[in-house]
């Protein structure tokens, strides 16, 4: 019997891998492999969401217009200049889908975020991944040298997740300069809220200098809403349209609409949350440095250990532990672990001091 098959593009996709998870049978694992904030929801928030709940029978708002245009009043942009969606991971999806298809490339760095060489092929373009540099930057000459006449997108990540680096300004604008206008430019700043670096570019601020420039930012990390999945992206009003025609009816719900507006509302609570993430990411990577990893500068909140081969065995050492210390191993490449609470990172440095 023949039955339907995919796309080969499809076919041949690579599996996005989640951060691991605790055993149902075990103590609660220490989880440190998704880049969650360690805290529980702010009871304001649980509060906005249970509200949203009764009316959970009707449909969402589904332009979401009360949060687009919250959030253009917090970036100072126009509300057309925003496109909401579930997730960032969601809304890169809406701009590789109104930006590429059949035929078309899209480069980004390599090791970078695992949805990249996903989303690309689904969107039925090419993905041209480069290699990062030795020392867990993006290589934006290299990137710029990779784009061709095919080339309709360019992702870069500041943050880089896994590796922890941010893109600097100046070499930020020498990559602009080089790209040609007709390519789109996607910044992903996830975890922009964690950078403390002074270099670092400032999406926003770049948006007015580059017409080709969009950028796609997220509710899940610094905000804490990873369950609620509420994403956007900004940029010019014309190059946003085509992104909000892509968006899939509905697809933020009334009760991570309402999480995300009550979030913007306790912004000062949550950026205190931020900074206690902050202030713990220096003490881990001393402390990993002390037990002889060469652990690269990071803006993002989490910790690359550039661990190799070993990044398996590592991982499945600390994750056989009771309890179970979870972290996100890359096959021969290394190991990326979020930042947690204090003591949640002093039994991970105990565990790798252990390993050693």
């Amino acid at each position: 019997m023949t039955l339907p098959v995919p796309r080969p593009a499809v076919a041949e996709l690579p599996a996005y891998v989640p951060g691991a998870r605790g055993a149902a049978d075990s103590l609660p694992p220490i989880k440190l492999s998704s880049n969650e904030v360690p805290f529980g929801p702010l009871p304001s928030v649980v509060s906005a969401m249970s509200a949203a709940a009764e009316g959970i029978n009707r449909y969402p708002d589904m332009f979401a217009v009360e949060l687009h245009e919250r959030l253009a009043e917090r970036l100072s942009v126009a509300p057309d200049q925003v496109s909401v969606g579930g997730g960032s991971v969601a809304v890169l999806q809406h701009l590789l889908q109104a930006y590429t298809g059949p035929g078309d490339e899209v480069v980004f760095a390599w090791r970078s975020f695992e949805a990249y060489p996903i989303l690309v092929p689904i969107a039925g373009a090419h993905a041209v991944p480069v290699p990062l540099t030795a020392d867990a930057r993006h290589d934006l000459d290299a990137m710029a040298a990779a784009v061709t006449d095919q080339t309709k997108v360019v992702i870069v990540c500041s943050p880089n997740n896994p590796t922890g680096p941010s893109i600097r300004h100046d070499e930020f604008e020498d990559f602009m300069a080089q790209v040609p206008r007709r390519v789109l430019v996607v910044l992903d700043e996830a975890y922009v809220e964690f950078g403390r670096d002074p270099e670092t570019v400032n999406g926003l601020a770049a948006l007015d200098r580059h017409p080709n420039l969009v950028l796609t930012r997220t509710f899940s990390k610094a905000y804490g809403l990873a369950g609620a999945r509420v994403g956007f992206a900004v940029g010019s009003a014309q190059l946003i349209r085509p992104v909000r025609a892509c968006v899939t009816p509905f697809s933020v719900s009334s009760l991570a609409q309402a999480a995300a507006l009550a979030s913007l509302d306790a912004d000062d609570e949550l950026m205190e949350r931020v900074e206690a993430v902050v202030t713990e990411r220096p003490r881990l990577r001393n402390a990993l440095r002390e037990l002889g990893w060469d652990i690269p500068v990071t803006e993002g909140n989490f910790v690359w250990l550039p661990a190799g081969e070993r990044a398996v065995p590592i991982a499945q050492a600390l994750a056989g532990r009771e309890p179970a210390l979870l972290v996100r191993p890359f096959v021969s490449e290394g190991i990326r672990v979020t930042i947690g609470t204090p003591e949640q990172n002093d039994a991970l440095v105990r565990a790798l001091s252990e390993l050693a």
